[in-house]
């Protein structure tokens, strides 16, 4: 189970200072990352290490992670929110 002081700190991560990252990942550490499975939420802390600029390419899908992991996780981020 996940503790309310690590949802906190994830929360805080996940917030750029980027409005285009903002708008993706603070709503997802908050509604989805608590419903992940473990392995799930280790791949979101790996992208949360990642730099800023590699992050907004990457949803805005103009390059692709070499990282397996970062690409599973960076399109869970955009099927929830892109239209179907």
């Amino acid at each position: 189970m996940i503790d309310q002081t690590e949802l906190n700190r994830l929360f805080w991560q996940s917030r750029r200072g980027m409005l285009e990252l903002d708008v993706l990942l603070v709503p997802f550490s908050r509604e989805v990352y608590p419903t992940l499975d473990a392995e799930d939420q280790r791949r979101y802390r790996k992208l949360l290490a990642c730099e800023d600029q590699d992050m907004f390419a990457w949803f805005m899908e103009r390059e692709e992670s070499e990282d397996e992991d970062l690409r599973r996780m960076v399109r869970m981020i955009l099927d929830r929110v892109q239209p179907k």
